[in-house]
């Protein structure tokens, strides 16, 4: 049979072009090189913003296709972060695919430089999930549309700080959203995930006396962070049902689904996760109508973006980053206003905020 009419590869393009175009995503490259392994996607999702940034994750993915809707929702979420924290950034987003233990080599990273090289500034890469400024230090031989590098390079080194700041932010303008106050001492906190930013936001947590309860898959990182702060450690397959003030999912996405939500027992979802709904509608929704309020991961999770968009546009200070991470927690009381008024889920009216501000912005004539 021609190739050409073979209606099983007709119905595999359609169904990649459809999940390509049901959020309107402006680009989608695939990655390959035999030499190296390398198998990536790069999704460039909206650039009326500016140029696409977005970290780039590695991650063993059962099927090819569960990457490529992984990095298209990562992707888009980046677009939604960067409006919201009103940077002049677009959104976007990678993924390797494979084991990590296995596939991250130098050589790797560096064919995957030249990849990214080839896109001529659409497409800015920082670190993500599996991935380090060290990491970005490789790729960077192989072109300049990387941030996040090591200060020795010249770079704002470890965005993880300036990600759980926001995050803290967030959960700070919640809490006075539901309580009155956004005091933290006392109030039960639960954080999923003790990676990087987990650990600094659990730093934040104490400092204010909350109660804080934590979990992760490794064992290792609960016995860590129990030495150096005063937390509760709870297995996993329990954390969903603790009566908690607040629950923090700091891990990997999709943990608010249709099992997760009917156990949770808190008032407010607000962490660092990105896409932690595994249905924005669906799941974003039934939180509301449970009563939980939620702030949007890609509201509150925005500090490490922030800290690479201040080194990309300013003479860079940690003050000056952290100064504008501090306007999270205006910007999250002002969606979780609009959502009690509108009687809509805080994920919904962050969107709609996000898109006004990207409609806004392409109005905008140009002088060129």
């Amino acid at each position: 049979m021609d190739a050409n009419n073979d209606p099983r590869i007709a119905q595999s393009t359609c169904s990649i072009f459809d999940k390509i175009s049901k959020n309107e995503h402006e680009q989608v490259v695939y990655c390959y090189d035999k030499a190296t392994g390398l198998k990536a996607i790069i999704a460039i999702h909206n650039t009326a913003l500016g140029p696409a940034l977005g970290g780039t994750r590695i991650w063993d993915y059962a099927y090819d296709d569960d990457a490529l809707i992984d990095v298209l929702r990562l992707s888009k979420g980046m677009t939604y972060k960067a409006a919201l924290a009103n940077l002049k950034l677009g959104g976007g987003k990678a993924v390797i695919m494979g084991d990590v233990r296995q596939v991250k080599t130098e050589a790797l990273l560096r064919k995957y430089g030249q990849f990214i090289n080839s896109l001529h500034g659409r497409y800015i890469t920082g670190p993500d999930v599996n991935t380090s400024m060290h990491d970005m230090a490789s790729i960077a031989q192989e072109t300049q549309y990387v941030q996040s590098l090591p200060s020795a390079m010249g770079g704002s080194d470890d965005p993880s700080p300036f990600t759980a700041y926001g995050t803290y932010l967030g959960i700070k303008a919640a809490v006075k959203k539901v309580y009155g106050t956004d005091q933290l001492k006392g109030k039960k906190i639960g954080v999923e995930g003790m990676g990087k930013v987990g650990t600094y936001l659990v730093k934040h947590l104490c400092k204010e006396e909350a109660q804080v309860y934590v979990t992760d898959v490794v064992q290792e990182r609960l016995v860590v962070i129990a030495q150096a702060h005063q937390v509760h450690i709870v297995q996993p397959d329990i954390f969903y049902d603790l009566p908690l003030d607040v629950y923090a999912p700091c891990a990997l996405g999709a943990t608010l689904n249709d099992a997760t939500i009917a156990r949770l027992q808190c008032k407010i979802v607000a962490g660092a996760a990105n896409n932690q709904l595994e249905d924005e509608q669906h799941h974003g929704r039934l939180l509301f109508d449970q009563g939980i309020v939620y702030a949007p991961d890609f509201l509150i999770n925005a500090g490490g973006l922030i800290n690479i968009y201040t080194d990309m546009y300013y003479t860079y200070s940690c003050k000056l980053a952290y100064q504008h991470v501090e306007r999270i927690y205006d910007t999250c009381l002002e969606v979780l206003n609009r959502s009690e008024k509108k009687h809509l889920p805080p994920s919904v009216v962050a969107e709609q905020l996000a898109e006004e501000r990207i409609h806004n912005a392409q109005d905008v004539p140009s002088h060129e």
